[in-house]
């Protein structure tokens, strides 16, 4: 970027009319003092009064073309350390002015373009910049809300010695940070029968082998001649090999209910803020587990939503969808939707491991259905807000609430109620006892896992 004439952005909008309305107050002051001496430099017939006024209307103008006449080159560059960072944390801002020119440069203001929910605008003040050289400043910015948030763009002040004008150039680039959900850890409780993400009592894959492999297999190279299964070999005239088994990664499945109707309240203490956060935690929790992990939404949006049938696969892949599923709860907003029906549709019937769900109010009808959900999955735990108790400042649950959980845990879920203010980590350690208790025999079969 070239502050002055070389700053094509600005100058084709404004030109030199637009450094003309960068003219300060005392530019503005001077200006109209010069022109009122000279017109009584006229009425009264007064020459030196004349020059004086000449003097004063005139300078303000030659600071005008002389700034904006002036040719340095500056670029910038914005850096954020994070650019992803929880709720109520702080991030670091770095901005980089160098000079590219070969002339120093004057008395340089730099302001960035923050919105206001990350804190005040920062404005700076750069002394003389030496041809070649550099300086560097940086702010913090916070949110207690999360979102996606743009910076910049950045924008240059220039102003005169005198102080008589001053030329603003902004820079085009943006950056974007992201302000994603709180998220708690998680005690590594596991429940009665459960394995860890990896090992014994797994579903198990073959390695070395796709979907249209057969047992036995044909040889390929490599393959070690132990493996040759002599029976198939001599039954199809060429070697074969028996495929070897490995552990397969355990699944979960989030669930978020984000239907409107389903919640009452809103800001950073809201009983659907809790339950984004909540996901988010569960989120992590397994994936630092072993765990192949998805986020489900009532609207029947799935994320990663692709790779290993829409979970994530190896490690790199679960750091890249973990990022993805954290980018998609820093934005994820209320639905119009009034039912679970299209997240039952994504569930399929008996292959998909633990499903984790937070739930908003539930009438019959949805309770119902996600009861139906229950048998689309290996073992189900649902933690369910009563909204309207968050606003009621922890008042025990209605008999409706209470008759909520009885139904879901007739169909099998381990149901828990989120009275407000509960911290995640209490009621992950409650529900273990109760699915302990409780001595589900599902819980070594189908929990694929638990929670360790």
């Amino acid at each position: 970027m070239e502050p002055g004439a070389a700053a094509s952005d600005t100058e084709d909008k404004g030109g030199l009319r637009a450094a003309l309305g960068g003219l300060t107050t005392r530019g503005r002051s001077f200006f109209a003092a010069g022109i009122a001496a000279a017109v009584c430099a006229y009425v009264l017939g007064q020459a030196d009064l004349l020059r004086v006024g000449m003097l004063l209307a005139v300078l303000p103008l030659v600071c005008v073309g002389v700034l904006y006449r002036t040719r340095y080159r500056v670029a910038g560059s914005r850096r954020l350390s994070p650019s992803r960072v929880p709720a109520g944390s702080e991030a670091r801002v770095h901005l980089r002015m160098d000079n590219v020119s070969r002339l120093p440069t004057g008395l340089l203001m730099l302001q960035d373009h923050v919105p206001y929910v990350l804190g005040p605008r920062p404005r700076f003040v750069l002394d003389r910049v030496e041809a070649g050289g550099r300086r560097e400043v940086s702010y913090r910015v916070r949110s207690d809300l999360r979102g996606r948030y743009p910076l910049g763009p950045l924008q240059l002040r220039l102003s005169d010695p005198f102080g008589m004008c001053e030329l603003t150039r902004s820079f085009s680039a943006h950056d974007t940070l992201t302000v994603i959900p709180r998220t708690e850890p998680l005690p590594p409780v596991r429940l009665a029968g459960a394995t860890a993400g990896y090992g014994d009592g797994r579903q198990r894959s073959l390695s070395l082998a796709g979907e249209d492999d057969v047992i036995p297999r044909g040889y390929r190279h490599g393959d070690d001649l132990r493996r040759v299964h002599w029976r198939s070999t001599a039954r199809y005239g060429e070697l074969m090999v028996r495929r070897e088994e490995q552990p397969q990664r355990a699944r979960c499945t989030v669930l978020l209910d984000t239907r409107r109707l389903a919640y009452q309240g809103a800001g950073p203490d809201s009983a659907f803020e809790w339950a984004v956060s909540g996901a988010a935690s569960a989120l992590v929790h397994m994936l630092e587990r072993g765990f192949a992990v998805r986020l489900l939404t009532d609207t029947g949006n799935s994320v990663p939503g692709e790779g290993a049938d829409g979970f994530a696969g190896s490690t790199q892949e679960s750091a890249d969808a973990a990022g993805l599923m954290m980018d998609t709860l820093a934005v994820v907003d209320h639905s119009e939707g009034a039912g679970l029906s299209r997240a039952y549709d994504v569930l399929r019937g008996g292959t998909e491991g633990l499903l984790i769900a937070f739930l908003g109010d539930l009438d019959e009808e949805q309770t119902a259905v996600a009861g139906r959900m229950r048998h689309r999955s290996g073992a189900a735990v649902a933690f369910v807000l009563d909204s309207s108790g968050w606003l009621r400042d922890g008042v025990e649950p209605p008999a409706r609430v209470q008759d909520r959980l009885r139904q879901l845990r007739e169909s099998g879920w381990t149901a828990l109620v989120v009275p407000a203010g509960v911290a995640l980590p209490d009621l992950w350690q409650q529900a273990a006892r109760q699915r302990t208790e409780t001595g589900a025999t599902q819980s070594s079969a189908g929990f694929s896992g638990g929670w360790s």
